[in-house]
């Protein structure tokens, strides 16, 4: 509505927020739409026992309010597990807001997860909501929550009991229905024997527990695994690869992954993007793959010795292992062809 007397110039301004306000519902909506579309085109897959559990728990807990806490090595697929608990939630059309706890100071951290005043502290020259606030009647999903300190572990304590936190240097409480779904790589029980996180905190968050499994642990599950990243990686790419060769997945079978599903989906999309043909081969794959050995391999020093002698050594033993190919050497242990001819060269090895 225009109030009269009005001028022409404050018609402008209305009909171009309005044309602004429906860009942003509309990109919103997109974006709603990309990320619903990632989970449903990643679905989480396993043949194992210990996956199957963490479907039937997803399932059980999705419909819920309870705080969840699913730990795990780092690329064990948690943020996926978090999203897909969320998407099958009666939340999934709400806001679905991430934080990643061990990227952000103390300070920043309470702000991003409070919000703050104008004024409250150098910098804050606007008043602004922080997540849970902006999580309100959705999810939020705090990574790697061990990383908090134990005074904002207080505060965010209160927030799961009680359901209302005030913003940095305000003093209105503020209400939220937001879920949490937490996730970690450490191990919460040492954490709490070195006071290092809060024993309330760590019930709280506990109440539906899930435990990701290593993929080391459940190699059964990379069969399901590659199919899906390949069909992931070709519409990608726009690529028709049809599967993976046997003597390639055998490889992969026997790799001890430190990486997890996160190495896994690294390495088929490497092979799907460089690759020219129509199934992934076993040359598609990094050398640490095709030399299960490079893995196994342990070089022991003692104390003293030197940078220049820890380096040799680990040259020399890839290089033997790799049967003197100093292209495949020079990739597994990421250094450029010309700089392990002077490293050779320097150590006496070229022969």
């Amino acid at each position: 509505y225009l109030t009269k007397p009005f001028p022409a110039e404050e018609i402008e301004v209305v009909v171009e927020r309005a044309f602004a306000w429906k860009k942003i519902v509309t990109e919103n909506k997109y974006l709603k739409q990309v990320i619903r579309s990632r989970y449903e085109c990643r679905p989480l897959v396993g043949e194992h026992r210990a996956m199957k559990q963490i479907l039937k728990t997803i399932k059980k807990s999705a419909g819920s309010r309870s705080t969840v806490l699913i730990r795990g090595e780092s690329g064990t697929g948690k943020e996926l597990i978090a999203g897909a608990i969320n998407y099958q939630s009666a939340r999934a059309d709400k806001a679905f807001i991430k934080v990643n706890c061990a990227a952000l100071s103390e300070n920043l951290l309470e702000s991003e997860l409070f919000g703050h005043e104008k004024g409250s502290f150098t910098g804050a020259v606007n008043k602004r909501e922080g997540r849970f606030e902006l999580a309100d009647g959705g999810t939020i999903l705090l990574d790697e929550i061990s990383e908090i300190s134990i005074k904002l572990q207080a505060k965010l304590l209160r927030v799961l009991q009680e359901q209302e936190f005030e913003r940095v240097g305000g003093t209105e409480t503020i209400k939220t229905d937001a879920r949490v779904i937490a996730t970690t790589n450490k191990n919460l029980e040492q954490e709490i024997a070195n006071n290092n996180f809060r024993e309330d905190l760590y019930f709280r968050l506990n109440v539906i527990p899930v435990e990701v499994a290593p993929l080391r642990e459940r190699k059964e599950d990379i069969p399901r695994l590659v199919e899906n990243f390949i069909g992931q990686f070709n519409i990608e790419n726009n690529k028709r690869y049809a599967g993976i060769e046997e003597k390639a997945l055998a490889a992969m079978m026997k790799y001890h992954w430190p990486g997890n599903v996160r190495e896994l989906e690294n390495v088929i999309e490497r092979a799907v993007v460089l690759g020219n043909g129509r199934m992934i081969k076993l040359n598609d794959l990094p050398e640490i793959i095709k030399h299960p050995d490079l893995g196994k391999k342990q070089i022991s020093f003692t104390v003293g010795s030197s940078l220049r002698d820890v380096e040799k050594a680990l040259i020399v033993e890839t290089y033997n292992v790799l049967g003197g190919h100093r292209l495949k050497t020079a990739e597994t242990l990421g250094i450029s062809a010309r700089k392990l001819y002077d490293r050779l060269k320097e150590y006496n090895l070229e022969e």
